[in-house]
């Protein structure tokens, strides 16, 4: 069935464009052929004997390779006119369009940047869609690209369900997992899904890609989903072009590395030859699919004209090497295919080559002049929406009594009717009831389950709801945030939990690069929404040292989008995760709500045994505002802003400072750390003598900057200021702790030097 390709042009002499190269060696390719075909297939006939794929299908998947060429092609000229601002291509990739064909336009796709084809030929699921102009839109940076609003050329599409990805590599191998996982536990809770309970998760990646953490972690979370025999299907393409940007892949290494892998399923396709390679893809989907397995598709493909527009390959490569990998050219076999079986003549094929050219550039002239984003309100509109209406309501909202009797087992045992508590048992409170009021809520992490936490925090969750809603993962905080974009895909409201703050940082481009920047990159039409536990902070009396004290909630703050709600007592912490769960359900929001673990067993304030820091559990309908603080005493002859494990020492260190100074203190509780609420600070210190900033962060990686950035451009800078703060160093176990991290006396000490100042 194989046909010998005649030899390209040769091109010999440096500084020619690779990429007139490649068009012309298609063009005189065709023309040069001296092979002859005297019968033409019916439609459904096989293209070549013995090929699964039929004529008409080979024909719309080669007219879906041109169009994804000759973007490419359209995307180099343009982008030297300033037209087009992308030029990764998908040329030698045009393969994976039988991926997209023998898939569902209802299978979730995370795909990878050379994917030109795959789109093209998806579009062909939904009568109506053009891929040459959403394409052009998207690669002008249109405001009218249906993808992602002109913020970022990304393959996406909400009718065709390909969730828009940005270009951190293999970082979207975790969630598409996740997905997988997602659309079998729906079934097992009861959940409707938006898309067909046999729906697959595609998930394409290059071979280079294959190497990287964030990747093996998604293999290894597959092969262990499979070794306990948990559905979990995932097509995992690999399209194996042997280099990554101008690092060969070794010979093999793919094969090799995952042909044994126990737990994926592997198969091989040729993505040069449509031929030959359809009938290979086709089995792998259809495993997939049947067995609800993991499965690995090796894809052949190869990389024409480079990484992209600026990578001149001349300059490293041999031209005896690119002329070889042109030889390779996709392209070049299909339009042998075409021509050997009778199906085009060399005038057809040249007349669609063209055409599509015409079809490509003409959008683009159409793109260019469709409005861009010249507005800051515009670009940052989908990244994080807020409805305080809306979500007041949902948080308040407090028509589920039957189901939360049904939980805490009658009337008398409802957590408002119980003794005031600490901070641990509310917010264990809390989420009981929280899994009362929505059903979709899955609770997961590590030791969550029987154990209920290391602190306890979780205990008796998966007594009351069950394996299917509680469960522990395997230890990975990477595959935590995946399965929780893959909930959220699926239209579940995931908490996902992880262990220490210090842990977040194995895994932080979950939340940074993937789930918190969904919205933006999708123009608001994907949602990841979830609550983040996270235990953190510091003052565990010295045990653990940094991993279990650390206090980097600037790391968090960096993170466009998201929310970070950090509750010092019991009822705070009930009320903010109200409103958290809100957030996430109506305006999709990605949020953390950080736990300050030596709180969570605290019941005394001023004396051992005052009892002053348990709290009442609120009764449902009670739910905190977004960016509303707390406020602790009155007067204005000191303001201290703090949270966290600041507030109960900033109370205490008050006490003493009205005893040595007689000032009246008011201690002012964040409570919500991403976003700060500046015109709350500015407020609460308007009329302030002085001000201490209190804030356990490290003294150059904190919160207190931005408090104090508030103040200064909220025209109080001129008011006597203090910053009480860590000192930037990691946190050492035993006493020493306390030598780093801010107490009771600092505080002191920082309202005797306002004093001072005041005096002189």
């Amino acid at each position: 069935m194989a046909t010998t390709l005649p030899n390209p042009i040769p091109a010999r002499m440096k500084g020619v464009n690779r990429a007139e190269i490649c068009d012309v060696n298609f063009t005189e390719f065709v023309k040069g052929w001296d092979g002859r075909s005297d019968a033409r297939p019916a439609p459904f006939e096989s293209i070549l004997d013995g090929s699964a794929l039929d004529a008409q299908g080979f024909r719309e998947l080669f007219e879906s390779q041109l169009i994804s060429r000759h973007l490419d092609l359209m995307a180099r000229v343009l982008r030297v006119q300033n037209k087009v601002f992308y030029t990764i291509g998908s040329s030698g990739h045009e393969g994976n369009a039988m991926v997209a064909r023998l898939t569902r336009h209802t299978d979730p796709a995370f795909l990878h940047y050379r994917s030109g084809g795959f789109m093209a030929e998806r579009f062909r699921k939904l009568p109506g869609m053009d891929p040459v102009m959403d394409s052009a839109l998207s690669f002008a940076a249109s405001k009218d690209d249906p993808a992602s609003g002109g913020r970022h050329k990304v393959w996406g599409s909400k009718p065709l369900w390909v969730l828009p990805q940005t270009s951190t590599i293999a970082s979207h191998l975790p969630k598409a997992l996740g997905t997988a996982v997602a659309i079998e536990t729906s079934r097992r809770i009861g959940h409707a899904l938006p898309i067909p309970d046999d729906s697959i998760a595609i998930c394409s990646f290059g071979d280079a890609s294959s190497n990287h953490a964030t990747a093996q972690t998604a293999f290894n979370a597959a092969a262990w989903a499979a070794y306990q025999k948990l559905p979990a299907p995932v097509l995992f393409v690999c399209e194996d072009n042997g280099i990554g940007i101008s690092v060969k892949t070794p010979t093999g290494w793919i094969a090799n590395r995952f042909r044994q892998m126990p737990g994926l399923d592997y198969f091989f396709a040729d993505g040069l030859d449509l031929a030959s390679g359809y009938g290979d893809v086709q089995r792998a989907v259809e495993h997939c699919r049947r067995t609800r397995r993991p499965t690995f598709l090796h894809l052949k493909t190869t990389r024409i004209m480079g990484h992209a527009g600026t990578d001149f390959e001349i300059e490293w490569r041999s031209i005896e090497e690119l002329c070889a990998v042109e030889a390779s050219d996709p392209l070049l076999r299909s339009a042998a295919i075409a021509l050997e079986s009778g199906l085009m003549s060399k005038d057809e094929v040249i007349a669609l080559y063209e055409a599509t050219r015409a079809r490509c550039f003409a959008a683009a002239d159409e793109a260019d002049r469709r409005p861009k984003i010249e507005a800051l309100a515009d670009v940052i509109a989908p990244l994080a929406p807020y409805t305080p209406v809306k979500v007041q309501a949902e948080a308040s909202r407090a028509d589920y009594v039957d189901r939360r009797l049904a939980v805490f087992g009658n009337e008398a045992k409802l957590p408002e009717r119980q003794p005031p508590r600490h901070l641990a048992i509310q917010i264990n409170n809390a989420l009981h009831d929280l899994f009362a009021k929505y059903p979709d809520t899955l609770l997961f992490g590590e030791d969550v389950a029987q154990k209920g936490g290391v602190y306890t925090v979780t205990k008796g969750l998966y007594k009351a709801f069950g394996s299917r809603r509680v469960f522990n993962t395997l230890l990975d905080e990477t595959m935590i945030f995946g399965l929780a974009q893959g909930f959220a895909n699926m239209g579940m409201l995931p908490v996902p939990e992880i262990q220490y703050l210090a842990y977040f940082h194995n895994a932080g481009d979950q939340v940074r690069g993937e789930a918190a920047s969904l919205q933006f990159f999708s123009n608001d039409q994907y949602r990841n929404p979830m609550v983040i536990r996270m235990a953190g902070l510091g003052y565990q009396r010295g045990f653990g040292g940094h991993f279990h004290n650390d206090n980097s909630i600037t790391a968090l703050r960096d993170i466009p989008g998201l929310i970070v709600g950090c509750a010092s007592r019991g009822d705070d912490a009930t009320t903010m995760l109200r409103t958290l769960m809100a957030l996430a359900k109506v305006d999709g929001r990605v949020s953390i709500f950080l736990e300050p673990i030596a709180l969570y067993m605290t019941k005394d304030l001023y004396e051992p045994g005052d009892g002053l820091w348990l709290t009442q559990f609120p009764a449902p309908g009670e739910a905190m505002t977004l960016g509303e603080g707390r406020v602790y005493g009155e007067g204005d002859d000191l303001v201290i802003f703090s949270y966290g494990n600041g507030i109960p020492m900033s109370l205490r260190a008050a006490r003493r400072i009205a005893a040595a100074h007689g000032w009246k203190t008011r201690v002012v509780d964040l409570r919500w750390l991403v976003p700060l609420n500046d015109a709350y600070i500015v407020e609460q210190a308007r009329d302030a003598k002085r001000i201490i900033v209190v804030d356990e962060g490290r003294r150059s990686a904190g919160v207190g900057e931005g408090v104090i950035t508030a103040l200064v451009e909220g025209g109080l800078g001129g008011t006597p200021l203090e910053r009480v703060v860590g000192v930037d160093t990691y946190t050492p176990l035993a006493g020493a702790a306390f030598l780093v991290i801010p107490g009771d006396d600092d505080i002191v000490m920082a309202a005797d030097r306002l004093a001072v100042r005041a005096a002189k």
